[in-house]
Formats: C-alpha cells, structure tokens, sequence
C-alpha cells in the first residue's frame, strides 16, 4: 500500500491533483483544505497517503496533515460514507471545525455541507463524537485551541496558509503567536498575525 507520495505538482484542479515521483505521475485525491495548502503546479510537495482498494480500481486520496488523513479514514468506517462523501464533508468545512461540530452535535452545521444530508450527518455523530483523532482531542482539553479562541486560531491559520505556509508549519505558528500576545480581540488581529509571521521564521 502507498502511506506517503514526495514529489513535484505535474498538474492541480480542484480535488485533484498529479504528482510526479521521479518521472511516474500518480493521480491523487484532495480535499480541499489539502488543495489550497499546495504549491502551483512545478512546485514540491509531500502528501500522506491513503490508498482505497476497490474491485476495479485502486485509488489514492492524498492529505497535507495527518489530522485531515485520520477524519478521512474515520469518516470511511462511517455506514453509507464512502471516500467521495468523506473528500466532499473534509472540502466543505475546516478539520478543527468538523471537529467541534461533531462534539456539539451540531446538525446544522453537517448538513450545510454539500452533498451531506440529516440522515449522513446523524451517522456522522452517533458513530465518530467517541472516536475523534486523539491528539487533536488531547490539544483541545490541554487549551492549545480553547472554544474561546478557536475563531480567531482559524483566521490566523486561514491567513497564513494564503500566504503560502504549510498547514502544519502554520498550525503551530498559530498557537505560538495567541499564546503568546492572548486571545483578546482589542489585541488587535493585525498585531497577532505578525507574531504568527515570527513563529514562522524561527
């Protein structure tokens, strides 16, 4: 099985892409939170892997974080959830965000996601609120991302992935600058996101 792909973006679209690994290209699924973390097409890149075996094909799904790969994989053991219905809930809302949504039971919040309806996002909580990635569930209760200042971590985390940062590179980032200058809001989000561009060049 294929875990992980390093190699050069031969061509990007939405939701896909082609990766060039020593003059072999694989074409590999994205959602869309992995597609605009991406260089364009000519740039290196690393993604995480999932490779799905069905009959008559063999198809990879590619992530930038393994926290994108872990929601995936646990939307896929999910009943009546296959990787299309899983790419399309991880494209149409930010992993963190899925992740509270989830706790919450947030209904709502699901079923405005294309192509998931009540009955999908009911499934969607009965069967993952226990069984979240770890780590981001350890973070959550350690207060690296408390619901206070999530809002505000996923504008950082939102700005400094426009600017062209890597996902991960940038979660941290993130972290770091709220932590150090505070969650308040009359601190100033232009003052925050220069912290966040610090941490960056560490």
């Amino acid at each position: 099985m294929i875990a992980h792909l390093r190699g050069r973006i031969f061509e990007k679209h939405p939701n896909r892409l082609v990766l060039d690994v020593n003059g072999v290209g694989y074409d590999v699924f994205v959602p869309l939170s992995t597609f605009y973390s991406l260089g364009e097409p000519g740039s290196e890149t690393a993604l995480r892997i999932h490779t799905h075996v069905r009959e008559d094909a063999l198809v990879l799904y590619g992530f930038a974080t393994l926290l994108e790969q872990e929601l995936f994989e646990r939307l896929i053991g999910v009943s009546g959830i296959g990787p299309k219905v899983a790419l399309a809930v991880l494209s149409g809302i930010e992993p963190l965000e899925l992740i509270r949504a989830i706790e919450r039971g947030d209904l709502a919040r699901l079923t405005a996601i294309p192509g998931v309806g009540k009955k999908t996002s009911e499934r969607i909580v009965l069967e993952l609120k226990d069984r979240l990635p770890r780590a981001q569930v350890a973070a959550v209760a350690a207060g690296v991302a408390p619901p206070e200042t999530s809002s505000l971590h996923d504008d950082l985390l939102s700005a400094l992935v426009n600017l062209g940062y890597h996902r991960p590179l940038a979660e941290k980032a993130a972290d770091a600058a709220i932590k150090t200058i505070g969650p308040s809001s009359d601190r100033g989000f232009e003052r925050i996101l220069k912290q966040a561009l610090r941490e960056v060049a560490k």
